[in-house]
């Protein structure tokens, strides 16, 4: 990583999103469980938060709760009527994240879903939920033109839907990487152009978690 965009992210965070303890137990508990260190940095998820309120979300989605560190900040973002339904394939990371969410004293706005995203978004089709007025995406990436096809369909005019990790520091751009998360992004992005539901871009991101981008989607 750029040194300088480590040094900057930090500022940032020192300034405007500064981690209390329920946030850094969060991230010591994903190395003392055995998870992977994928969790969205700080400034991040001040961003979801920062995003949440342009929208005045009440009903938030999202795909990949790990060990719930991105769940926490979305739901201090809630109104006291607010709620974030938050899908999870692991049962482990789930049972860890229900843990730091109840740590965090924001369980009462959260529901966790164990399984397959796929099968949690049909269902809320199927069911007829209530739209979302926030999706964030951040699981496995082969089916993310496919999350966002349910996505939308779970939304209404002006949800806002972000996807991380869509430019995996710059490897989209080559058509012959053929491994699966990159095709699955490539595809997303590739979707987006001239899709006529969404107003939508990709911004690049630099910082603690290296070179990245995230997908901005606002239903039209």
């Amino acid at each position: 990583m750029n040194e300088i965009f480590g040094k900057v992210d930090d500022y940032i965070k020192d300034l405007l999103a500064p981690e209390d303890d329920a946030l850094k137990n969060t991230i010591k508990s994903l190395d003392a469980e055995g998870i992977p260190q994928i969790s969205v940095s700080a400034n991040q998820g001040k961003f979801l938060q920062v995003m949440m309120r342009s929208v005045q979300a009440k009903r938030v989605l999202e795909l990949g709760t790990l060990g719930g560190y991105s769940t926490i900040w979305m739901a201090r973002a809630l109104p006291a009527d607010g709620k974030v339904i938050t899908v999870e394939y692991s049962k482990h990371h789930a049972a860890v994240a229900k843990i730091n969410i109840e740590a965090a004293g924001v369980s009462d706005k959260v529901e966790v879903i164990t399984g397959k995203a796929i099968d949690a978004l049909e269902k809320l089709v199927a069911d007829k939920a209530a739209p979302f007025d926030f999706i964030f995406i951040d699981a496995d990436k082969p089916p993310y033109p496919e999350y966002f096809n349910y996505a939308i369909q779970l939304s209404r005019p002006g949800t806002m839907i972000i996807c991380d990790n869509v430019i995996r520091e710059g490897s989209v751009m080559d058509d012959n990487n053929t491994e699966e998360r990159v095709v699955g992004v490539r595809r997303l992005n590739k979707m987006l152009n001239g899709d006529e539901r969404i107003t939508a871009t990709i911004i690049q991101t630099v910082g603690a978690k290296e070179h990245d981008g995230m997908v901005l989607a606002v239903v039209n």
